[in-house]
């Protein structure tokens, strides 16, 4: 006869197997940016200077994700060793868990300044990246047709579908940052860079900027870092919000935002839009 132990241990096996059949393994998504042990230092008159201390993130595939801190503490810097103009020489950061040591050629970027060439019109502005990043610099000739429709299909969604042969110096300034980040998404980047794309702009023009800035993140899926002094700029856009304390700068708070999506404006004033927005702002007056 067997023992009730020996029973209640065979039923606990039994239980373990079940649950390992049935239950399937959690699968861990590598990260598509991580920043390890990041540094960064500038020499100043002989002396060297740090800016960037230890800094350590990772952002997922298609994450949406915001930097905020006080003024010379790196995050534009950030932004340029992501696209690989400035290879990092103080710890590593990887693209799908390879080391960006040169420029990313599937990269778009958008600055405060849209930077729009004068002498091209709306249209043309746009397709300028096709002209220099491969593999489409080589199909614009024989394929203009299909890349122009998508170069209008880009302005259509952000309200500029009767502007495309108007010059830089016809648009206004919300008109020209719309350009600019059409221009930043024609050759379909995995990795969009933004900073502080609408530093520049009025406050109820920066709004309808969020909202747009949304409907083309949601539309290309891509990872997107966005750099701003505006908390409720970052909040609203982010899935996930780093703090950078100052120099020299490390991280020193992180804010995951559990908004649903799309987000409306009229969540800015909401309860939980508002605690978001006082703890960010403790973090950065804390330091």
């Amino acid at each position: 006869m067997f023992s009730s132990e020996w029973r209640t241990r065979v039923l606990a096996k039994a239980m373990v197997e079940h649950v390992s059949r049935t239950v399937p393994p959690q699968v861990t998504t590598p990260a598509a940016l991580e920043f390890r042990d990041v540094g960064l230092t500038y020499d100043v008159s002989g002396a060297p200077m740090q800016v960037i201390e230890d800094v350590s993130f990772k952002i997922s595939q298609a994450e949406f994700v915001s930097v905020v801190g006080p003024s010379g503490c790196g995050k534009t810097s950030l932004l340029r060793m992501i696209s690989g103009l400035n290879p990092v020489k103080q710890g590593k950061v990887y693209f799908h868990g390879e080391p960006i040591t040169k420029p990313l050629q599937n990269v778009g970027i958008a600055f405060q300044n849209p930077v729009l060439l004068p002498w091209r019109n709306t249209i043309d502005n746009v397709l300028l990246p096709l002209e220099i990043v491969p593999p489409h610099k080589k199909k614009l000739k024989t394929q203009r047709t299909r890349y122009v429709a998508s170069a209008q299909e880009l302005l259509s969604t952000v309200g500029l579908k009767d502007f495309q042969t108007y010059y830089p110096w016809q648009l206004s300034g919300g008109m020209k940052q719309r350009a600019s980040l059409c221009r930043a998404l024609i050759h379909h980047p995995e990795i969009l860079l933004l900073d502080e794309p609408f530093g520049a702009l009025d406050a109820f023009t920066r709004e309808e900027m969020w909202e747009m800035l949304q409907r083309l993140w949601e539309r290309s899926q891509c990872t997107s870092v966005l750099v701003t002094h505006d908390l409720r700029e970052a909040i609203f856009l982010s899935d996930t919000v780093y703090v950078m304390g100052p120099r020299p700068s490390q991280i020193v708070y992180t804010l995951k935002v559990n908004l649903p999506r799309p987000r409306t404006l009229d969540m800015c004033f909401t309860p939980g839009f508002q605690r978001m927005y006082s703890e960010l702002r403790q973090y950065i007056q804390r330091n």
